[in-house]
């Protein structure tokens, strides 16, 4: 005997025990793949996320055999990771080197490694649900809360879109994670798809759990719509006025001998209609010198700049340490109106296919790759930028979307938050705004106003509510002049962190546990 339920648009065809049938399993975690991929920008829409899981989840509900659920996880994430990361193959052959099938290799390798991750939590799924029933369905935010923590940190971690970034752009949803991170978000964001495939799969008389979940999300709601209101860090703090150049040179010009002259005459002459305009911290973008800044004589050019305009310059580029090692870092240096360098920052994570080549010498097929992004090295630890005697924290590029490394930045006493980046290797894909779109979450998580400086775009600032107050429109050279205001306080989120999702990894792990004593 079998039952159709038809909840929320979703029609499902499922057994006694609430199984899914035949193909329709399969079917319904593509389908929740290509949700998951379109809940993000910019051809997505941050509704979708609240239903993305349900396929998923309804299809695991019933299943007996934890390598079911492992690969009904694995589809889902082949499909999620392939459209929400689609634009890294063409990277790769127009910057990289790559034939198209060789840059579709690697590609896929790593669209298979993030996979991986709902692959667990399909199987983790399967286990609570074979020994709870339907009722182990809001277990899900805890499981999966677990695998975007191993997502962040396993094999040097590639956290690009978590479920949780889908908010960001929903501001009152979004105030969560001043309480609990990103991670918190997603959690809110997997327990809604949760009771709503357990409403498709229970009598409505039993909802009181679907009731619970509702309760949950609308104190979400209501906390973020107070803190909106409260608006109090608009107000407090020492006031700032800043600026973020974006040159907008082109990813393939921008190493040409005979285009460092144009280049830097360009930044030089924003730096001068940024500072006329008021701007005392005036930040350039991610290796925006087209040479390394502290060995070419063109770096006195800059310095004078700093001195002629009575401004702090953030300077993206690189820094070479001499023999023996010859080491070559990502660096943001600051230059103080004295024109001398004031503080630097090496880059401590490093962009996999970009800075460096994950099991270079497992993947042979990516040599021309290896050879063109193998000198980066790593640097270490949470330093900050002195700014007239206030902390600044730096982010280069990706290392935005690493909540761990922004709040080490925060607990070492940054009371603004800059990200430098060059999003040229994307073009007009979504990449660009997805970026711009994971950085500002940083700004709700650590109640901090966060400047962004975007070679093509996405440049912006946004407040600490993650707001944008602006934002630039890609390929096209700005200059965004603004007021921030600088703050020492911490969000919760600020003080304990991830501690919660380390509670829903022990949470996972205990049902675990039971699940497989139980069988």
């Amino acid at each position: 005997m079998q039952r159709t339920f038809l909840r929320q648009g979703i029609l499902t065809t499922a057994g006694p025990h609430g199984r899914v049938a035949g193909a329709s399993a399969p079917l319904a975690a593509i389908l929740s793949g290509i949700l998951l991929a379109f809940s993000f920008p910019h051809y997505g829409h941050a509704a979708v996320a609240w239903m993305a899981l349900l396929p998923l989840l309804v299809a695991l509900c019933g299943e007996r055999a934890f390598r079911r659920g492992f690969g009904l996880g694995l589809v889902t994430g082949l499909v999620h990771f392939a459209g929400t990361i689609y634009w890294l193959t063409p990277v790769m052959v127009s910057y990289g080197g790559l034939p198209w099938p060789a840059a579709g290799g690697a590609h896929g390798l790593l669209v298979a490694y993030m996979a991986l991750f709902p692959a667990f939590f399909g199987a983790a799924m399967v286990v609570v649900l074979r020994r709870s029933g339907p009722r182990g369905l809001f277990a899900a935010p805890a499981v999966w809360v677990t695998t975007e923590l191993g997502r962040i940190h396993l094999f040097g971690g590639f956290p690009w879109e978590l479920l949780g970034y889908s908010q960001a752009g929903v501001a009152p949803v979004a105030q969560t994670a001043s309480l609990a991170g990103v991670l918190g978000v997603s959690a809110l964001v997997v327990l809604v798809n949760a009771a709503a495939a357990y409403a498709v799969l229970t009598p409505p008389r039993r909802w009181l759990p679907v009731a619970a979940a509702a309760a949950v999300l609308a104190a979400c709601v209501a906390f973020g719509t107070w803190r909106l209101r409260d608006a109090s860090l608009l107000a407090a703090g020492t006031p700032l006025r800043v600026a973020a150049l974006q040159g907008n040179v082109a990813q393939d010009e921008k190493w040409d001998p005979r285009r460092s002259e144009t280049i830097l005459a360009g930044y030089l002459e924003q730096t001068r209609r940024a500072a006329a305009a008021g701007a005392t911290l005036i930040v350039w973008p991610e290796a925006s010198t087209p040479f390394a800044f502290e060995l070419d004589p063109r770096g006195e050019r800059i310095r004078a700049a700093a001195r002629e305009t009575g401004a702090h310059l953030l300077i993206g580029s690189t820094l070479i340490e001499p023999a023996p090692d010859y080491r070559y870092y990502n660096t943001a240096f600051l230059v103080d109106p004295s024109g001398a360098t004031a503080g630097v920052y090496r880059k401590q994570h490093l962009v996999p296919f970009g800075e460096y080549v994950p099991l270079s010498r497992s993947l042979f097929f990516v040599s021309p790759l290896v050879e063109g992004v193998a000198g980066f090295s790593a640097g270490s630890g949470p330093s900050t930028l002195p700014v007239a005697g206030r902390a600044v924290g730096t982010a280069i590029c990706y290392e935005i979307i690493y909540p761990a490394l922004v709040r080490g930045l925060v607990r070492a006493g940054s009371e603004l938050l800059v990200t430098i980046t060059n999003d040229a290797w994307y073009g007009r894909s979504a990449a660009p705004h997805q970026h711009f779109q994971q950085a500002s979450m940083r700004a709700v998580e650590q109640g901090r106003y966060l400047v962004r400086a975007a070679n093509t775009g996405i440049s912006g600032v946004f407040d600490p509510y993650g707001r944008a107050l602006s934002r630039t429109a890609l390929f096209e050279p700005a200059v965004v002049v603004g007021e921030v205001r600088l703050h020492d306080g911490l969000t919760l989120y600020g003080r304990i962190g991830d501690a919660p999702a380390y509670g829903g990894v022990a949470v996972t792990a205990l049902l675990l546990w039971a699940g497989r004593r139980r069988r």
